[in-house]
């Protein structure tokens, strides 16, 4: 934490037409000609874990005397946008950017622009590719908090084969990436598998999500296992499958760690989730951006923010909380 001049700060929703483009603008007002100006892109400014997200950075940034600029992407997958907020922040002066990638290539060319241009940027919770076309990475090991998912689902299955749907979040980001991979590892499964009898793409959507289910439960009637890309879709998912009936044959994984997913665990419509720290990611972003103002030090490399499985329903030789612990430690 840095001690600087404490500033009143202002949070105000606006929308930037940039063409067909629109992005969420958060900004502060009262703020010192000096005080240190920090960018943030999300992928969105509604999915609640980048509310989150946005949250802790201007908590942060206001008790650090710098100056929040936020900006979002229209939706999920909005590289375009997302290159235009970086061209944005980059003209408004900012000292550093924290980003979370729609793409992690698709803003390749942008971030080069960003840091030729003096500009230190880091990835927040999803890695670029390659990683090192960022200053520094702070985000769940996306890879690990997958195998987590995994592991437990097929533990929690035991003796009875896996009939497995993977609902997916968009194609080509790292983060979808990883996730996918890590719970095929921790199943002990591949793509090729037969095992997988069903996979839709969702952009972490709920309606989406929701929608998918249906039409995959028409095709696999025999479905046992569901991986989740995050806790919205595990939710539109569990519609869906409640609608059909199934709600007690079916084993439900996933990721984020939302106060709502916590309870969603509790409740029984998820049986585990594992949890992110997204706001510790924010936290130390904005921390790097002003240590970078103040002496020029960069961050550097991947820094793993942790990750948690929770479920009240632990397996043998897998390390889990309780919902208890998840509500008291959701999302911080």
């Amino acid at each position: 934490m840095f001690n600087h001049r404490r500033k009143s700060a202002l949070t105000i929703g606006t929308a930037l037409m940039a063409g067909s483009l629109v992005f969420g603008l958060t900004a502060c007002s009262g703020s010192d000609s000096d005080s240190v100006k920090v960018g943030l892109i999300t992928k969105t400014d509604s999915n609640p874990y980048f509310v989150k997200l946005r949250e802790a950075a201007q908590g942060q940034a206001d008790s650090s005397g710098a100056e929040l600029v936020a900006l979002a992407g229209a939706f999920d997958g909005d590289n375009e946008g997302q290159v235009a907020a970086i061209e944005n922040l980059v003209g408004q002066g900012v000292k550093g950017i924290l980003i979370t990638p729609n793409s992690s290539t698709g803003v390749l060319d942008a971030i080069k622009k960003a840091r030729d241009a003096g500009v230190v940027v880091i990835a927040l919770d999803t890695a670029t590719d390659p990683e090192d076309a960022v200053d520094a990475t702070f985000a769940t090991d996306n890879k690990a908090a997958g195998v987590s998912q995994g592991e437990w689902v097929k533990a929690t299955l035991g003796t009875t084969a896996p009939q497995v749907i993977m609902l997916d979040g968009t194609a080509g980001g790292t983060v979808d990436t990883f996730r996918h991979d890590g719970f095929l590892e921790g199943m002990g499964l591949t793509d090729s598998s037969p095992e997988i009898v069903g996979q839709e793409n969702t952009n972490g959507d709920q309606t989406k999500a929701q929608t998918a289910m249906e039409n995959l439960l028409q095709r696999a009637q025999g479905v046992n296992a569901l991986y989740t890309i995050n806790e919205p879709a595990a939710a539109g998912a569990y519609q869906a499958i409640q609608s059909a009936g199934r709600a007690d044959q079916i084993t439900i994984g996933s990721i984020d760690g939302s106060c709502t997913g916590v309870e969603n665990v509790k409740s029984g419509i998820i049986g585990a989730t594992v949890m992110q720290f997204p706001a510790k990611m924010a936290e130390e972003g904005v921390d790097a951006v002003v240590k970078f103002a103040e002496d020029g030090t960069k961050p550097s490399g991947f820094n793993d923010t942790g990750s948690q499985l929770i479920t009240d329903k632990p397996v043998d030789g897998l390390e889990s909380q309780d919902t208890a612990w998840g509500e008291e430690n959701c999302w911080g």
